[in-house]
């Protein structure tokens, strides 16, 4: 093999599969998307992707403060991180408003908020918040057609806010917008796309602060859209991927330069065919909610995804005869969110050696 980024000198003394991790290349990224957004102050992203401390630090001493995630196991990685600045983008139902307000109540110096599309949990919200007499800071979740969560920017979502404004221990930070299915590969046209949809926020901001109610802020954009939401005034932006980086974006978005920072590494462990190989990266290492393919081979050339299961990938390579089994394969995953909570910890490397590992604190889920 050629000495390419990738390779690691003592690979072999770690077993496979596993996941390993660049850090002098997950902090060109965190460089990388602070000058995409302009500086730290508007800039808030989202740590679904990766769910590491060393990873929240890292951004921490490049100035960032403000922070996203989905989930309480999330929340409460970043309240121990001392984060600033902490919103929980999902909407908290049954327990997890309790457990919501666990966290504030365990850390009094971080600030905490979330957001919200209904009213029933808005009310249940401010009754929490009324009996443990604390403001809570909410932002309304908007649907601007990704048809996911949040309401429809119309007077039904003037009509929330407002009564989200009426509510004794609320206090309303704003709109929050995820347009993740924005997702044109050419640039202009994902920015004549989301400047179309993002013109609805806008007039759902003047027909608020057409009540009297002030919109402080709006949080907009997934990794796609943040650098078109960059350029518009006092708009924060929430991507999450580029730390890491996967083969999806890297190959749909050319605008993008970050760096993958995230490789699998596995074996060959059998030949069961012509043209076939198996390797040890199955469905409890990789991603497998997307099509083939599922990874990107950074040493296997010539090969197609052709199989996969728990425990095994199968491929169709038309050189596998330079390919022995036992070899070492690394693969960017094509999709590296919900490949990391695969691992309960990652292995970090600096100079083509593997030197330590962080522990993923948040891949359960409370």
């Amino acid at each position: 093999m050629s000495n390419n980024w990738f390779e690691i000198k003592n690979i072999d003394d770690f077993s496979s599969p596993c996941l390993v991790v660049y850090p002098s290349r997950i902090e060109n990224n965190i460089r990388q998307m602070i000058e995409i957004a302009g500086g730290v102050e508007l800039l808030r992203p989202h740590i679904k992707t990766h769910k590491i401390a060393e990873i929240i630090k890292m951004q921490q001493e490049y100035g960032i403060t403000k922070f996203k995630c989905a989930t309480i196991s999330e929340a409460d990685l970043l309240g121990s991180c001392k984060a600033e600045d902490i919103l929980l983008a999902m909407q908290p139902t049954g327990k997890n408003i309790k457990s919501f307000f666990e966290l504030i109540k365990k850390y009094p110096n971080s600030k905490f908020s979330t957001i919200v599309d209904d009213k029933q949990i808005i009310l249940n919200i401010n009754s929490y918040a009324v009996k443990e007499n604390f403001i809570i800071q909410l932002w309304l979740d908007i649907n601007n057609g990704m048809n996911r969560t949040g309401i429809i920017p119309d007077d039904e979502a003037v009509s929330i806010y407002k009564y989200m404004n009426s509510m004794s221990n609320i206090k309303p930070n704003g709109l929050h917008v995820y347009d993740g299915h924005i997702r044109h590969p050419d640039f202009e046209d994902r920015k004549r796309e989301c400047d179309k949809q993002f013109k609805l926020i806008y007039d759902l901001k003047n027909k608020i602060e057409g009540n009297g109610i002030i919109v402080d802020t709006i949080i907009a954009g997934g990794t796609p859209s943040f650098p078109i939401h960059a350029k518009r005034k006092d708009i924060e932006v929430s991507p999450g991927t580029p730390l890491l980086w996967d083969f999806r974006y890297s190959s749909a978005f050319k605008d993008l330069k970050f760096q993958h920072a995230a490789v699998l590494v596995g074996n060959i462990i059998s030949k069961p065919g012509p043209n076939l190989l198996c390797i040890n990266l199955g469905h409890k290492s990789v991603a497998a909610e997307m099509d083939f393919p599922r990874v990107k081979f950074l040493n296997i050339s010539l090969n197609k995804q052709i199989g996969h299961s728990e425990e095994h990938l199968i491929i169709d390579c038309k050189e596998s005869n330079n390919y022995a089994v036992g070899d070492i394969c690394y693969a960017v995953p094509t999709h590296i969110c919900p490949t990391v909570p695969k691992f309960n910890k990652v292995f970090t490397v600096n100079s083509g050696l593997i030197r330590g590992d962080w522990k993923v604190v948040a891949r359960d889920h409370s």
